[in-house]
C-alpha cells in the first residue's frame, strides 16, 4: 500500500528516491499490462503508478504510464455542451476545463483538458524523466486514449442529451441547498454553466408542462417525456400522489389505454389506504409509485389492461420527468430504479420544519 510522501508531489529529489516512492510496497505483477483504478480523486492512483514504474525501473524492468480519461473530451471543443456537461458533474471538485498549454506549444494542436491533469504535468514529467531516463508525453493530453469524440455521428442529438444533463446537475444541486441549506456556490457555478451554454431552466422540456399543471389544478404536479417525445401529465388526487399520478397516465399513453379509463381496481386500492392510515398510522392515504405499481400488479391478475401497462414498465428507462415540487424519497427511489431521470422543483409542498 502507498504511504504518505513528505514534500508529495513537489520535491522530486525526495519522492523519486528510496525514502519516497521506494518506501512503498513493489507489487509483483504476472500480466504486461495492469490497470489501476480508484473510486474518485485524490485517492491515490497516479502515486501508486509511479510508485510501481519506480520499483520496476530498480529492477531493470521497462514499465510504461498512461492514464484513461473520461471527461473532457480532448477534441472537442472547449465550450461544447459535452464538455460542459463533465464540469457540471464535477462542480463539488472544483474542476473545470481549458485549453492543454503543453500539447498546444509540443505540438501546435488545441486541445482540451482539465485543470488537475494540467497543474500536476510539470511534476509528472519530471518525475518519468527522474524514474525513466525521458518521458514519453510531452503533454497530458498525451497520456490520455480517450476516442469518444471520433464515436460521435449525430452531434446534434449529443448537444441536446449534454444540455439536459447540464439542467438536471442544476435543479439536482437546488434541490440539495433548499434541503440542506449547503452547495449555494456550486449552484452559482452550474448557473455560470447553464448561460457558457445557452440554455436556462425554462429551457427544460418537462418542467414547463409539470409548473402548468400545478397551476391548473392547485396542488403538486409532474411531467414525463415520452421516448416518441409526448409529454404526458400527471397531478395530486385522492388517491394517487403526484408521481402515482405521473406514472400511470405514462404507462397508459405508451399501452394506448385513455386516461379516464380506471386500470387499479378499488379491490387493490382501499386495502393499501386501510393498511396506511389504520395500521402504520400514516396522515397521508394517498399511494406512493411503489405501492402503485403493487396494487397494478395485483389488479393484473383480473384486468387485462393492468397487465398491458405492466408491460411498459421497462420503456420509462430514460425517459425525463419533472415534478413541480420536491417528491418523497419513497418516490425518488422509485422512479431511479425504473432509469426515469427525475428532476424536482427546489420547493416543498407543505411548509414546516421537517420533511421526509
Amino acid at each position: 500500500m502507498p504511504s504518505a510522501i513528505a514534500g508529495y508531489p513537489f520535491d522530486i529529489d525526495h519522492i523519486a528516491s528510496e525514502e519516497g516512492f521506494g518506501k512503498n510496497d513493489y507489487v509483483e505483477t504476472k500480466r504486461p499490462l495492469v490497470v489501476v483504478t480508484a473510486p474518485g480523486p485524490g485517492s491515490g492512483k497516479m502515486a501508486t503508478c509511479l510508485s510501481q514504474i519506480y520499483h520496476e525501473h530498480q529492477r531493470g524492468i521497462r514499465a510504461g504510464y498512461a492514464k484513461y480519461e473520461t471527461f473532457p473530451i480532448w477534441n472537442l471543443p472547449l465550450q461544447h455542451p459535452v464538455n460542459i456537461a463533465y464540469e457540471a458533474a464535477t462542480v463539488d471538485l472544483d474542476d473545470y476545463n481549458a485549453i492543454d498549454p503543453f500539447h498546444l506549444e509540443a505540438y501546435g494542436e488545441t486541445t482540451v483538458n482539465y485543470n488537475r491533469d494540467i497543474e500536476i504535468f510539470p511534476v509528472l514529467k519530471t518525475m518519468m524523466e527522474r524514474i525513466m531516463g525521458t518521458s514519453p508525453y510531452q503533454s497530458p493530453t498525451d497520456m490520455g486514449v480517450n476516442m469518444a469524440g471520433y464515436a460521435i455521428v449525430d452531434d446534434e442529438a449529443v448537444r441536446e442529451a449534454a444540455n439536459l444533463e447540464i439542467m438536471r446537475r442544476y435543479f439536482k444541486q437546488a434541490v440539495e441547498v433548499k434541503e440542506t441549506g449547503a452547495g449555494e456556490e456550486a449552484l452559482k457555478k452550474l448557473e455560470v454553466l447553464m448561460n457558457q451554454s445557452g440554455i436556462s431552466t425554462t429551457d427544460f422540456p418537462a418542467r414547463s408542462a409539470a409548473l402548468l399543471k400545478e397551476e391548473m389544478t392547485g396542488g403538486p404536479a409532474g411531467a414525463m417525456v415520452l421516448p416518441d417525445g409526448t409529454v404526458v401529465t400527471g397531478k395530486t388526487s385522492n388517491l394517487l400522489g403526484a408521481a402515482s399520478s405521473l406514472l400511470m397516465n405514462a404507462l397508459k399513453s405508451l399501452a394506448n389505454i385513455h386516461d379516464d379509463i380506471d386500470v387499479i381496481t378499488d379491490e387493490a386500492i382501499e386495502p393499501i389506504c386501510h393498511l396506511k392510515i389504520d395500521h402504520l398510522h400514516s396522515r397521508n392515504p394517498r399511494l406512493h409509485s411503489d405501492e402503485t405499481l403493487i396494487a397494478l400488479s395485483i389488479s393484473s391478475v383480473t384486468e387485462p389492461l393492468a397487465e398491458r401497462l405492466i408491460e411498459h414498465v421497462d420503456d420509462l428507462r430514460g425517459c425525463d420527468a419533472f415534478f413541480s415540487v420536491i417528491i418523497s424519497p419513497t418516490d425518488q427511489k422509485l422512479y431511479r430504479t425504473l432509469g426515469i431521470n427525475l428532476c424536482c422543483e427546489p420547493k416543498y409542498e407543505q411548509h414546516r420544519y421537517y420533511h421526509k
